[in-house]
């Protein structure tokens, strides 16, 4: 695809006049993790199939991108794969154990250990650039949105060895070693780049990049140790001319600094109210969010009611795309999601 061109059918959605701050026919709605476990078709299809094998296998990527589209009518389809997945891909000894989570067999701790980062390719993720052409047919006028993990949030991962509530081994290469760790997450930076440059290229219309775990910062920190990197695949992929969201738990703190990074969408996780979140993060961007997940597990009319608190508080916005402050919970009631979109959608029509 052109730089800076995108799909007619796509280009009028009402996610894209969001994300683009342009007037739209109802508030769009989707919702981060809407593919997967929450859905019983979800775990047909994935039943006896390991996480990272399941992302690997082109079919099974569009039927389980697709699925939350036809049963809820989200305003766009997220495309599935794990953060993960470009470094599997570069030979990285890794797994997501159930339960678990990502966990690498030799985690990244020396200079030496930078040499086993090599660069993405697309030839290394054949099955993205596959599995996506296939999901743009089937979308036809429904967005499709590409993501990657942030430098951050992988290098958490690398350096830990797995999930980490404390980051205690990430954080003291921050603090400690600064010159590695600038090392780390530039190449970081280029791996994660390469990887949305590929979904861009066979069709994704918009890319959000999760930096799940940069709630654990001081702002300080973050501007000094961690944005330059994020803000380095933004640039990458600016050219494009797609919208580029940004995201993490726990971010209140560091909502103006991930809009500054190059976001030109700010997801905001439930802890701060849209009318603060705009105030931190100030003009010129759309924000996105953020209903908290657990009020799904209400009835319907207390679900109603605090979603109308978000489109209230939502109201002054230049963009908005409704999403849950974080991801669908595994346990939700798919038919409270369902009635939600439709809530949303009805109660916004303009």
């Amino acid at each position: 695809m052109p730089t800076g061109q995108q799909p007619t059918a796509t280009y009028d959605s009402a996610f894209l006049k969001a994300c683009r701050r342009e007037p739209v026919p109802h508030t769009p709605v989707w919702f981060m993790r809407q593919a997967g476990r929450s859905l019983p078709e979800y775990r047909k299809v994935r039943e006896g199939v390991p996480m990272l094998e399941s992302c690997m296998r082109p079919e099974l990527v569009t039927e389980i991108t697709l699925q939350p589209v036809r049963r809820h009518d989200v305003d766009a389809a997220i495309f599935f794969s794990d953060i993960v997945v470009p470094l599997k891909a570069i030979g990285i000894d890794l797994d997501i154990k159930p339960g678990v989570g990502p966990v690498v067999e030799q985690p990244v701790r020396t200079r030496a250990d930078l040499a086993r980062l090599r660069d993405l390719s697309p030839e290394d993720v054949p099955y993205v650039t596959e599995a996506i052409g296939m999901l743009t047919c089937e979308l036809g006028a429904t967005p499709l949105i590409g993501f990657a993990g942030a430098p951050f949030t992988l290098a958490s991962y690398l350096v830990e060895g797995g999930p980490s509530r404390t980051y205690e081994n990430a954080k003291a290469m921050m603090y400690g070693d600064p010159g590695l760790w600038a090392d780390l997450l530039d190449r970081l930076a280029d791996i994660t780049a390469a990887f949305l440059k590929v979904q861009i290229e066979a069709g994704a219309v918009a890319v959000q990049l999760f930096d799940s775990w940069a709630g654990a910062l001081a702002p300080a920190d973050y501007r000094k140790s961690v944005m330059p990197a994020s803000a380095k695949v933004f640039d990458a992929v600016a050219g494009y001319g797609v919208p580029r969201i940004h995201f993490g738990v726990g971010t209140g703190e560091l909502l103006g600094l991930m809009g500054e990074a190059g976001a030109d969408v700010v997801g905001v996780d439930w802890r701060v109210p849209l009318d603060e979140a705009r105030r931190r993060v100030g003009p010129g961007k759309a924000l996105q969010g953020n209903l908290d997940p657990t009020v799904l597990f209400t009835d319907k009319n207390t679900v109603e009611a605090k979603a109308r608190e978000v489109l209230d508080a939502a109201a002054g916005l230049e963009g908005h795309v409704f999403n849950l402050g974080h991801g669908v919970m595994p346990n939700t009631d798919p038919d409270a999601l369902t009635r939600l979109v439709e809530y949303v959608h009805t109660a916004t029509a303009r």
